[in-house]
Protein backbone atom coordinates (compact mmCIF):
# COMPACT_ATOMS: atom_id res chain seq x y z
CA UNK A 1 0.00 0.00 0.00
CA UNK A 2 1.71 3.32 -0.94
CA UNK A 3 1.07 6.45 1.49
CA UNK A 4 1.16 9.90 -0.22
CA UNK A 5 1.91 12.29 2.29
CA UNK A 6 0.01 15.77 2.93
CA UNK A 7 0.95 18.59 0.66
CA UNK A 8 0.33 22.42 1.88
CA UNK A 9 0.26 25.61 0.62
CA UNK A 10 3.91 26.25 1.76
CA UNK A 11 4.79 23.12 -0.75
CA UNK A 12 3.33 24.20 -3.73
CA UNK A 13 5.22 26.33 -6.43
CA UNK A 14 4.41 28.60 -9.42
CA UNK A 15 4.66 26.89 -12.70
CA UNK A 16 3.96 23.36 -10.73
CA UNK A 17 1.35 21.40 -13.51
CA UNK A 18 -0.81 18.42 -12.55
CA UNK A 19 -2.74 16.24 -15.34
CA UNK A 20 -5.81 15.02 -14.10
CA UNK A 21 -7.61 11.49 -15.31
CA UNK A 22 -10.11 11.46 -17.57
CA UNK A 23 -13.99 11.32 -17.51
CA UNK A 24 -16.65 10.30 -20.17
CA UNK A 25 -19.83 11.96 -20.41
CA UNK A 26 -22.67 10.02 -21.35
CA UNK A 27 -26.14 11.12 -22.99
CA UNK A 28 -27.68 10.01 -19.82
CA UNK A 29 -25.64 12.53 -17.90
CA UNK A 30 -26.69 15.23 -20.28
CA UNK A 31 -30.27 14.52 -20.06
CA UNK A 32 -30.13 14.46 -16.18
CA UNK A 33 -28.35 17.16 -15.57
CA UNK A 34 -29.84 19.44 -17.67
CA UNK A 35 -33.80 18.59 -16.67
CA UNK A 36 -32.33 19.48 -13.09
CA UNK A 37 -30.28 22.41 -13.85
CA UNK A 38 -30.37 24.00 -17.01
CA UNK A 39 -33.16 22.92 -19.44
CA UNK A 40 -32.13 24.27 -22.44
CA UNK A 41 -33.53 23.08 -25.51
CA UNK A 42 -29.79 21.99 -26.66
CA UNK A 43 -29.16 20.36 -23.69
CA UNK A 44 -32.64 18.15 -23.61
CA UNK A 45 -33.86 17.58 -27.12
CA UNK A 46 -31.87 15.66 -29.76
CA UNK A 47 -34.07 16.86 -32.75
CA UNK A 48 -33.61 21.05 -30.94
CA UNK A 49 -30.09 20.67 -30.69
CA UNK A 50 -29.62 19.22 -34.20
CA UNK A 51 -30.70 22.62 -35.14
CA UNK A 52 -29.23 24.59 -32.90
CA UNK A 53 -25.16 26.15 -33.13
CA UNK A 54 -24.09 23.46 -30.90
CA UNK A 55 -25.18 21.09 -33.90
CA UNK A 56 -25.88 18.42 -31.56
CA UNK A 57 -27.53 17.14 -27.92
CA UNK A 58 -24.56 18.59 -25.91
CA UNK A 59 -23.80 18.80 -22.31
CA UNK A 60 -24.70 22.11 -19.90
CA UNK A 61 -21.12 24.42 -19.65
CA UNK A 62 -22.37 24.46 -16.07
CA UNK A 63 -22.19 20.41 -16.35
CA UNK A 64 -18.79 20.54 -17.97
CA UNK A 65 -17.65 23.16 -14.90
CA UNK A 66 -18.68 20.57 -12.19
CA UNK A 67 -16.85 17.87 -14.11
CA UNK A 68 -13.82 19.98 -14.00
CA UNK A 69 -14.11 20.55 -10.37
CA UNK A 70 -14.31 17.03 -9.80
CA UNK A 71 -11.41 16.91 -11.93
CA UNK A 72 -9.70 18.83 -9.77
CA UNK A 73 -10.42 17.68 -6.66
CA UNK A 74 -9.70 14.32 -7.64
CA UNK A 75 -5.93 14.94 -8.44
CA UNK A 76 -5.47 17.38 -5.72
CA UNK A 77 -6.86 14.38 -3.12
CA UNK A 78 -4.59 11.51 -5.20
CA UNK A 79 -1.37 14.01 -4.88
CA UNK A 80 -1.71 14.38 -0.81
CA UNK A 81 -3.00 18.61 -1.61
CA UNK A 82 -4.88 19.88 1.73
CA UNK A 83 -7.42 21.22 -0.73
CA UNK A 84 -9.66 23.33 1.46
CA UNK A 85 -12.11 24.85 -1.06
CA UNK A 86 -12.70 27.10 -4.10
CA UNK A 87 -12.45 30.86 -3.15
CA UNK A 88 -12.85 32.30 -6.73
CA UNK A 89 -13.04 31.80 -10.16
CA UNK A 90 -11.72 34.90 -12.05
CA UNK A 91 -11.91 34.09 -15.95
CA UNK A 92 -14.05 31.03 -16.95
CA UNK A 93 -14.49 30.79 -20.80
CA UNK A 94 -16.51 27.65 -22.40
CA UNK A 95 -14.92 27.38 -26.07
CA UNK A 96 -16.55 24.41 -27.47
CA UNK A 97 -19.49 22.24 -26.71
CA UNK A 98 -18.78 18.71 -25.09
CA UNK A 99 -21.01 15.59 -26.83
CA UNK A 100 -21.84 12.36 -25.00
CA UNK A 101 -18.98 10.00 -25.26
CA UNK A 102 -16.50 12.68 -24.82
CA UNK A 103 -14.04 12.10 -22.73
CA UNK A 104 -12.70 14.95 -20.84
CA UNK A 105 -9.40 16.01 -18.98
CA UNK A 106 -7.94 18.66 -17.36
CA UNK A 107 -4.31 20.14 -17.02
CA UNK A 108 -3.66 22.39 -14.03
CA UNK A 109 -0.86 24.81 -13.65
CA UNK A 110 -0.33 26.83 -10.56
CA UNK A 111 0.43 30.46 -11.72
CA UNK A 112 0.82 31.85 -8.18
CA UNK A 113 1.15 31.37 -4.45
CA UNK A 114 -0.41 34.05 -1.85
CA UNK A 115 -0.73 33.92 2.10
CA UNK A 116 -4.21 34.50 3.13
CA UNK A 117 -4.20 37.48 5.11
CA UNK A 118 -7.15 37.26 6.62
CA UNK A 119 -6.13 33.67 7.68
CA UNK A 120 -3.02 32.11 8.52
CA UNK A 121 -4.51 28.56 8.47
CA UNK A 122 -4.71 28.40 4.77
CA UNK A 123 -2.83 30.11 2.12
CA UNK A 124 -4.47 30.81 -2.37
CA UNK A 125 -2.90 29.29 -4.93
CA UNK A 126 -4.22 30.95 -7.99
CA UNK A 127 -4.45 27.77 -11.20
CA UNK A 128 -5.04 27.73 -14.57
CA UNK A 129 -7.36 24.96 -16.04
CA UNK A 130 -7.73 24.04 -19.36
CA UNK A 131 -10.53 21.03 -19.96
CA UNK A 132 -9.88 19.36 -23.08
CA UNK A 133 -11.64 16.40 -24.82
CA UNK A 134 -10.66 13.39 -26.70
CA UNK A 135 -9.34 15.47 -29.67
CA UNK A 136 -6.91 17.79 -27.60
CA UNK A 137 -9.75 20.55 -28.22
CA UNK A 138 -10.21 22.94 -25.32
CA UNK A 139 -13.80 23.08 -23.90
CA UNK A 140 -12.83 25.36 -21.42
CA UNK A 141 -10.25 27.34 -19.93
CA UNK A 142 -10.67 29.05 -16.10
CA UNK A 143 -8.58 30.53 -13.35
CA UNK A 144 -9.44 29.83 -10.40
CA UNK A 145 -8.14 30.54 -6.47
CA UNK A 146 -7.87 27.65 -4.22
CA UNK A 147 -7.59 27.05 -0.79
CA UNK A 148 -4.84 25.09 0.46
CA UNK A 149 -4.07 24.25 4.24
CA UNK A 150 -1.08 25.87 5.63
CA UNK A 151 -0.13 22.88 7.90
CA UNK A 152 -0.50 19.80 9.81
CA UNK A 153 -2.98 21.19 12.66
CA UNK A 154 -3.84 24.29 11.32
CA UNK A 155 -7.33 23.90 10.69
CA UNK A 156 -7.42 22.77 14.80
CA UNK A 157 -5.06 25.66 16.07
CA UNK A 158 -7.27 28.64 17.68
Amino acid sequence: MTTTSTRYWPDLAVGESFNTQSIVISKQDILDFAADFDPQPYHLDAAAADGSIFGGLCASGWQVTALMMRLLTDTFTGAGIDLLGTSAVSSLRWRKPVFARDSLSSVITITGCQPAAEDPRFGYVDCDIDVKNQHGDSVIVLNTSLMIGCGEGALTDG
